[in-house]
């Protein structure tokens, strides 16, 4: 197969709007489908080519994915990225539910609500400053996050890509929660008259939230980043 047959592939592939590392792994697949169908049933390029097509179809079909998508996106697109980005989700939650457990224990251990407030404020301002850090320590690499560095102006890098502004989402809800006090969560557990119970659980359970995003934001970057590494001729 020549460059320009490789060529056809790959523009027909972009055409689809996958991301280039999803790309990639198709194209692989579809070079060597092409080949094999003109090797077995002694068809030209473009008949081969055009035979792949079709096999390929039905994973190229849009729908839509609203969770993380504003847009259609092919039904092979939202396979990987499901399985991807649910993997993800399960380290942020676990994470996240490791410092719910230490907020727990802050409450527990301190003596009166003013120092719970510093606490729970010192605990969430953590959350607010990782992801300045990541992009502190990261900065050479932030033109190859926005949304309109794309390969041949047309693809995004990788699957990850999209998602770099919940990171700012994330920190945005952060500075709001630093400003609180969280002091229904204390009173619910340590003092005589718990309070309204409604405020009590928003105070513990949108931290933890927000604190999810957070951490998906952060290691949804640094995946984005070790696929740049992957993808680096092409960068």
């Amino acid at each position: 197969m020549n460059k320009e047959q490789q060529d056809l592939i790959r523009d027909y592939l972009i055409f689809q709007k996958l991301p280039l590392d999803i790309l990639l792994e198709v194209e692989d697949h579809m070079a060597s489908q092409v080949l094999d169908i003109q090797k077995y049933e002694d068809l030209s390029f473009d008949e081969a080519f055009l035979k792949t097509r079709k096999l390929w179809e039905s994973e190229f079909k849009m729908t839509t994915y609203s969770a993380f998508y504003s847009e259609q996106i092919p039904v092979i697109v939202k396979k990987i990225v499901k399985a991807k980005y649910n993997k993800i989700l399960k380290k942020s939650f676990f994470y996240a539910l490791i410092s719910f457990a230490v907020n727990l224990l802050l409450i527990y251990f301190s003596t009166s609500q003013d120092m719970y407030t510093d606490f729970f404020r010192s605990q969430n301002l953590l959350f607010l400053l990782a992801p300045g850090l990541v992009w502190a320590f990261n900065y050479k690499i932030r033109k190859y996050i926005k949304k309109d560095f794309k390969y041949k102006g047309r693809s995004f890098y990788s699957v990850y890509q999209q998602n770099i502004g919940i990171m700012v989402v994330g920190t945005t809800t952060m500075a709001q929660i630093v400003a609180k006090e969280g002091k229904y969560a204390y009173l619910l557990f340590k003092a005589d008259h718990p309070g309204n119970l409604v405020y009590a659980l928003v105070t513990l359970l949108f931290p933890f939230l927000a604190q999810t995003v957070v951490i998906f934001g952060i290691l949804n970057f640094f995946e984005h980043k070790k696929t740049l590494k992957k993808l680096s001729v092409f960068v």
